[in-house]
């Protein structure tokens, strides 16, 4: 490759001065010949010739048509049935950090629900001094917070442990969303409920009929657990839990228990099912590791990807993507052109924030020449995203569950780009 493109940063300026120098037509291939005037400029379009809409005509603001495509979509052939399935973040159309509600990532087990907020009760149970009911009312009058988290799932990356199989950002690694919580600390009402000091444990459960429920160590419960009733300052999506869910910082996404009936104090773990024969990692030898709830820092390139490829042609180009860790805030990631034999530093948007996505980019003059575009993030407890071979070696080939290996995207010379595996 070029130095230009292994990440020189190149001119923008000079580039785009000449290529308006040139006309809009000529930008993408960089000529120098003049071009005839463009008609979106030198004549009155019909946008521009009559009335819009007015105020009234959505009275909840929705995607314009032109951004159809920016949907959540799911694997017809991951599940026997989209009631208990999962759908997946189109993470390589967004950018940014936080994940609009109308297209963050669902998993249901017997479907998504609907509870009015005058149906809905929370039960604290088990080993306190008083148990305790509250409404939905009860639970606003509680002093709140307003915490930013990424929400993923277990098995995000999961169909990718034995070698690249789905072509996409979106379905390797769009079990994910990030967005601003708004509720009450259960620490608060565990506290108002008065904790045994028998109890060590708690075991929280939904009001859907598939009663989803696991067990959280006190510890984390009277730590940064919320019971939420908000997402990016409106009422969740029946989707995700409404009219209450829970928010598990960090942890895997199967804790974070939607329509929240229940919290139940007591002094040992239930083994449930979703933390024995599910959401377990079975290694080589067959032995399954359980209670691995920390999401290990992580990062994915979104755009160039599968879904999101290069279509302007030689110059310029953002490379951007999304880095997290339930362990703590992204410090850096670093950015490989040719699947890892080389990294660059790439740029935060902004400070890494504890148990939230990152967005970064790297912006290079690229040469047309192909790639193997990779990321690697690394965290404030100085964890260092692996790559396959790296996590293989120590958990072999059967596990489904937390896969933060490095993603590799080949981008061809035309621009495609496909999912391939460099480890």
């Amino acid at each position: 490759m070029s130095d230009d493109a292994k990440g020189m940063a190149p001119s923008r300026r000079q580039f785009l001065t000449g290529a308006a120098a040139a006309g809009a037509g000529a930008m993408a291939a960089g000529a120098s010949r003049a071009a005839a005037p463009d008609p979106l400029i030198t004549e009155v379009q019909d946008w521009a010739s009559g009335l819009g809409d007015g105020v009234d005509v959505t009275p909840y603001g929705l995607p314009i048509e032109y951004e159809s495509d920016v949907v959540r979509r799911n694997v017809e052939w991951l599940t026997a049935d989209t009631i208990s399935s999962i759908n997946f973040t189109p993470i390589h159309a967004l950018d940014g950090t936080i994940t609009p509600q109308g297209c963050a990532f669902e998993r249901h087990h017997s479907g998504a629900i609907e509870l009015r907020k005058e149906d809905y009760r929370l039960m604290i149970n088990g080993l306190v001094d008083t148990p305790l009911v509250f409404t939905y009312a009860d639970l606003e009058r509680f002093p709140r917070e307003n915490r930013v988290y990424f929400c993923e799932c277990a098995a995000n990356s999961g169909m990718e442990w034995a070698g690249a199989q789905l072509n996409g950002a979106q379905f390797t690694h769009g079990m994910i969303h990030n967005m601003e919580y708004s509720g009450v600390p259960l620490r608060t009402l565990l506290e108002e409920a008065g904790v045994s000091p028998a109890g060590k444990w708690v075991y929280v459960e939904g009001a859907d009929a598939s009663s989803n429920g696991r067990s959280i160590p006190l510890e984390k419960a009277m730590d940064d657990v919320l019971v939420a009733f908000k997402a990016n300052g409106e009422a969740l999506r029946k989707e995700h839990g409404y009219p209450v869910r829970l928010v598990v910082p960090g942890w895997e996404g199967n804790l974070w228990i939607k329509w929240l009936r229940r919290v139940e104090v007591m002094d040992q773990p239930v083994e449930s099912r979703e933390e024995t024969s599910k959401y377990t990692d079975t290694l080589a030898n067959g032995i399954s590791r359980k209670w691995t709830w920390e999401m290990d820092a992580k990062s994915v390139i979104t755009s160039p990807s599968p879904q999101a490829p290069v279509t302007h042609g030689k110059g310029p180009l953002v490379i951007t993507g999304l880095a997290w860790s339930g362990r703590g805030a992204i410090s850096g990631v670093d950015v490989s052109l040719d699947g890892g034999k080389t990294w660059q530093q790439a740029r935060l948007a902004a400070p890494g924030a504890d148990k939230a996505l990152t967005r970064f980019y790297l912006d290079i003059n690229w040469d047309g020449a192909e790639m193997l575009l990779q990321s690697r993030a690394r965290d404030t407890s100085g964890y260092v995203q692996p790559t396959k071979a790296q996590l293989r070696e120590v958990r072999g080939l059967n596990s489904i569950y937390h896969n933060n290996a490095i993603q590799t995207w080949w981008v061809k010379a035309n621009g495609e780009a496909e999912n391939v595996e460099v480890s």
